[in-house]
């Protein structure tokens, strides 16, 4: 006879490994501004998918779109640093 084990209990089983860890979490803040650009540059996105796109509406665009060039680049380079043993 198999046992089936509620969802409950293989929740409970498993809670250690549930919770980020310290070095998962400074991850996260890490590249919280690529996320919040990445998010912007989403909601500039869907803003403009039923509007015509005009020279203000490429502009917004443009600009989401180098902030999320620019977090990625502050990342890349602070990784980077951390490499090579140079002090960002």
């Amino acid at each position: 006879m198999n046992h089936i084990v509620t969802v409950q209990d293989a929740v409970i089983a498993f809670a250690e490994d549930i919770e980020p860890t310290d070095a998962e979490l400074d991850a996260i803040v890490r590249e919280e501004p690529l996320l919040l650009a990445e998010q912007e540059l989403l909601d500039v996105q869907i803003a403009l998918l039923d509007r015509p796109l005009t020279p203000l509406a490429k502009r917004r665009l443009r600009r989401a779109a180098n902030k999320v060039l620019a977090a990625r680049t502050e990342i890349a380079n602070r990784a980077a640093a951390v490499r090579t043993g140079v002090a960002a």
